[in-house]
Parts: structure tokens; C-alpha cells; sequence
């Protein structure tokens, strides 16, 4: 696990954007935190870091929103399913196995349908605090281990 205080929505927005440079066809990445948090805000970066340059908004009401980039970017919020078995009539399969990259916010609501090899994103926002989050990356699998051990680098090297 890698834990980084981020002090604005930039820095949040830069984070994302080194981990989107980082990430391959086929990875899924996690988004957790309340309403809020910055879950877009990093969505927004990792999308700069796969060459997207579309305007991201949150799926909140579409459910899953696609943009095309160096490689597709697939961004979920599962927030609103009925039931996690809607899950299945998105044809989430061809999502998560497919030739883009997965952003998955309120994934822990579909817990059982998330691959074993992911990388799990936690926003916290401390209670009256506008801009501060305290990140935590947890990664499941090597390939996800070896993309938290660079970012922990890049950060520590521009400290």
C-alpha cells in the first residue's frame, strides 16, 4: 500500500495523470471515497496521462462513459445499480477484458464481479477540510504492485 497527502485538486488531477502514463490495456483501477472526495478529479488526470483529451465528466447518470485516447478509457460509477447483477446486462465482461483501461467509482457495490488483479484507489477528505485528501493505493497483483512501487518513486524523488 502507498498512502500521499495531496493539499489541492491539481496535485490530485497530476497524480492521476502519472498513473494514467503508467497504465495498459486491460487494467482496472478502482475509484473509492464519499460523494465529492475527488474520485473525477483523478479520473480526469488518469485520462490526460492516456492521451485522452475529451472533456471527462462523472458516469453518475449514464453509468459508463467512453473516451477514445493512445488507449480507451471506460469510466463506471455502479453507484446507482438496482443490484449488482445489472452489472451483467452493461456486458461489463467486454469492459473489464477489453482493450482499454477500467475506472471503476463505488466499485466495493460489485465487489464480487472485480477481477483479482486490479488497483484499488481510497479518497479520503478530512471532515472540513476544502481541498486536503489523503490517497491510498492498494494493489492487487505484481503488475499493479510494480505500478504503485513507480508512483511511490516519482512521488519521493520530488520531495
Amino acid at each position: 500500500m502507498f498512502s500521499i497527502k495531496l493539499k489541492s485538486s491539481l496535485e490530485t488531477k497530476h497524480l492521476g495523470e502519472l498513473l494514467g502514463s503508467l497504465l495498459q490495456p486491460g487494467d482496472i483501477v478502482t475509484l473509492n471515497g464519499e460523494l465529492g472526495a475527488g474520485k473525477t478529479c483523478m479520473a480526469k488526470g488518469i485520462a490526460v496521462g492516456l492521451g485522452i483529451s475529451d472533456h471527462i465528466t462523472s458516469p453518475t447518470f449514464t453509468l459508463i462513459n467512453e473516451y477514445t485516447g493512445k488507449t480507451p478509457l471506460f469510466h463506471m460509477d455502479v453507484y446507482r445499480l438496482g443490484t449488482p447483477d445489472e452489472l451483467e446486462d452493461l456486458g461489463y465482461e467486454e469492459y473489464f477484458y477489453g482493450q482499454g483501461v477500467t475506472l471503476i467509482e463505488w466499485a466495493g457495490l460489485i465487489e464480487e464481479y472485480l477481477p483479482p488483479d486490479r488497483l484499488d484507489i481510497f479518497i479520503n477528505k478530512p471532515e472540513g477540510k476544502d481541498e486536503y485528501r489523503q490517497v491510498y493505493f492498494v494493489a492487487y497483483g505484481s503488475r499493479f504492485a510494480h505500478i504503485v512501487k513507480e508512483l511511490k518513486q516519482f512521488v519521493h524523488s520530488g520531495d
